[in-house]
């Protein structure tokens, strides 16, 4: 028996075959190569000329722009930006109370080794000034310049997680010890015996700087420096034939050469390195997500469809970008990035349409200027689907999905916006527009849901809820034809769907089987007992006869299922929900009448297979339980536990699950679910006193 999570992963030590080595290493290598052959491509410029002609005449013709485009800053004055920036920052420190307390213990050992007994006596008045210096925090020299000389004067002091702003000038500096001690009358007296002591060796800085936290500021700090200085429009001149090119002039040229691309052809060494890059940073990604794949979801590499489905959305999603960025079409963020979750979501499982989400949206970015805005937008609306896809009882969901997508795309941006921009408006409201589309677009996968259905053969649970519908025809003659039978089924399934939720195990996929697992039976629903209303037509066959009727229930329900076009999945209840068992009543009948006689149990055994998914297990016991428990003279709490018990413990024994992903922990649970429904169905009736009738 196999022990797998919840999530009916297979064991992540699972080999998988050559073969699956093979298309996996088809699928990253083939991926890559389309996502980067369709991506564009940027080759920096370089310029003939430099800084050096700042100062002096414009030499060349006049330039007048034929479009509008923005002044980049120098990189000098880059530099200074961002110097008036580390001017009002204020630097953090972690103030480590562990240095003071050794201090303030050497002291202490100090005291109790210096035979003059002279620090003894001021022992007491030295501590508390340590502790109060300590406690205010004490920085080096060394690091008190670098700060005064780098960024502003004050500084954030954090202790633990609290943070209190100082000004570097009202802390103590490492030397004040002394001058703390002889502000003391009674210490001043003694100023010349305490200097022999070097009292300075117990002051030591406990203000640490806190690189990582600084470091982080300070690139969301620089990240906030304008890149440019305005902007030029069309027709705007930029320098004029002998015109002295100022600072801001030299700024519009090298800016107006970067943007036109006049000074420098692509060469073949720039487009390689750019193909170079753009192929590690899509190989990796991919890698990644494969290994992911091969951690969380190792059965899927046994289906080699759900790979083809997750690699082939985004692929086809990367295309799609890379195409309007290179034919400059419309924006990217009409593109509804957020079908990629939900479809994953709705056939696969929630993380693994997260993680599909997000590899898609980070390998498109590469093709998109505003590569943080775009992640950001994109990743937040694909998690607003999938949360809103959590239950797909109603076709609404996916308008509600869509909606929800939609509405945090919106909240996302303006955020953003204001952020960047430090206004409440939004000045590119066309952005807006571009999103109300994508939101639009979304509602394309309802219809791209049986488009999946049919191209890869998975069903969706809004599918499950149509195949459970009663008045499919299947179903509706099966309750009228062997109405016992229905009744069990129903009965089945709702036991089942309660293990199922109480495992991990799909609720809705196995209370689907339930329902038709037993419709061959209809055929000669009068064979069965549920059936039965006081007559047998067993009495009439010989035990063979019996047993063949019986089993065959399950070659015409599967014959019915092909004729209504189940889905295999609902194939494979039928076929198995009851093994490779045996008609134990015909089977037992026949020996004991035939005792010197060898049987063949193949004549009384079901053809299975036994189960091999968890939900199959679970009907197998369901239906094994809820026929036998008919059978019992009294229902009560020992009866009850008794009867489910033996079952599943004899099932377990003979070897039913051994080819199914249960744990026995997953039985343990299954057992008490079953007693506990058992006896509320089968519970103690309240008897009704009989009137009495004078004499």
């Amino acid at each position: 028996m196999k022990f797998l999570s919840i999530d009916n992963q297979s064991s992540i030590d699972d080999k998988p075959s050559l073969l699956s080595r093979i298309t996996i290493a088809v699928l990253v290598v083939a991926t890559t190569l389309l996502i980067v052959y369709a991506l564009p491509r940027k080759v920096a410029e370089k310029y003939a000329f430099g800084e050096e002609i700042i100062n002096k005449p414009w030499a060349n013709e006049r330039i007048i722009s034929d479009e509008d485009f923005p002044v980049f800053k120098s990189d000098e004055k880059l530099r200074r930006d961002s110097a008036e920036l580390r001017k009002i920052y204020k630097c953090a420190y972690q103030k480590n109370m562990n240095i003071g307390e050794t201090a303030i213990k050497d002291f202490n050992t100090a005291v109790e080794n210096d035979t003059t007994g002279v620090l003894k006596v001021y022992q007491s008045s030295i501590v508390r000034i340590l502790h109060s210096i300590y406690d205010r925090g004490i920085m080096s020299m060394e690091e008190r310049d670098k700060v005064l000389r780098d960024f502003s004067d004050s500084i954030i002091i954090y202790t633990d997680k609290y943070g209190v702003p100082e000004n570097i000038n009202d802390l103590p500096k490492v030397t004040e010890l002394y001058d703390r001690l002889f502000l003391d009358d009674e210490l001043t007296q003694h100023k010349d015996e305490l200097e022999k002591f070097n009292l300075n060796n117990y002051v030591r800085p406990n203000l640490i700087y806190e690189e990582t936290t600084n470091e982080s500021r300070l690139r969301d700090l620089y990240s906030g420096i304008a890149p440019t200085t305005g902007s030029v429009s069309v027709n705007e001149k930029i320098v004029d034939r002998g015109e002295i090119v100022s600072e801001d002039i030299y700024q519009k040229i090298d800016s107006y050469y970067k943007k036109k691309g006049e000074k420098e052809k692509d060469d073949d060494a720039s487009m390689q390195n750019t193909l170079i890059g753009q192929s590690l940073f899509v190989l990796l990604f991919v890698l990644l997500y494969t290994y992911y794949l091969k951690i969380y979801r190792n059965d899927y590499f046994q289906k080699p469809r759900k790979l083809l489905m997750l690699y082939l959305m985004i692929v086809v999603f990367s295309l799609i970008v890379s195409f309007m960025v290179r034919r400059i079409l419309l924006s990217v963020y009409i593109i509804p990035f957020a079908i990629v979750p939900m479809i994953t979501r709705v056939f696969l499982d929630a993380r693994t349409a997260i993680m599909t989400h997000a590899t898609t949206i980070i390998i498109a970015s590469v093709a998109v200027s505003g590569q943080y805005d775009f992640v950001i937008i994109e990743m937040a609306a694909g998690i607003a689907a999938i949360y809103k896809l959590g239950d797909m009882s109603k076709r609404s969901n996916l308008f509600h999905a869509a909606m929800a997508a939609t509405v945090c795309a919106f909240v996302v941006y303006y955020a953003l916006e204001v952020m960047q921009t430090k206004q409440l408006r939004v000045a590119d409201d066309s952005r807006f527009f571009h999103l109300a589309v994508s939101g639009i677009c979304l509602l394309l996968a309802y219809p791209l849901m049986y488009v999946i259905e049919n191209a890869f053969g998975f069903l969706s649970k809004i599918t499950f809820y149509e195949l459970s519908d009663t008045n499919q025809p299947l179903l509706r003659a099966l309750s009228e034809k062997a109405p016992g039978t229905f009744a069990h089924s129903t009965t089945v399934g709702n036991l089942a769907a309660e293990i199922a939720k109480r495992i991990g195990a799909d609720p809705l996929l196995v209370r689907t089987g339930a329902l038709y697992h037993d419709v061959g039976k209809m055929e000669n629903p009068a064979f069965f007992v549920e059936n039965q209303a006081g007559f047998s037509p067993h009495s009439r066959l010989t035990e063979k006869e019996s047993a063949k009727v019986i089993i065959g229930h399950v070659e015409k329900g599967l014959k019915l299922a092909e004729k209504s076009g189940l889905p295999d999945v609902i194939k494979g209840f039928i076929v198995s929900h009851h093994g490779k068992g045996m008609t134990n009543y015909f089977y037992v009948k026949y020996k004991n009448a035939h005792p010197k006689e060898e049987v063949d149990p193949a004549l009384f055994s079901y053809p299975g297979p036994n189960p091999e998914t968890k939900e199959q297990a679970i009907l197998m016991m369901a239906d094994t339980v809820e026929a036998a428990s008919k059978s019992l003279d009294e229902y009560t709490d020992e009866t009850i536990s008794k009867l489910v018990n033996e079952l599943i413990d004899r099932q377990v024994n003979e070897g039913f699950y051994h080819d199914c992903p249960i744990t026995f922990h997953d039985i343990a649970v299954a057992k008490q679910v079953l007693i506990e429904r058992l006896k509320s169905i089968y519970h103690t009736r309240v008897k009704y006193p009989e009137e009495q009738k004078p004499q």
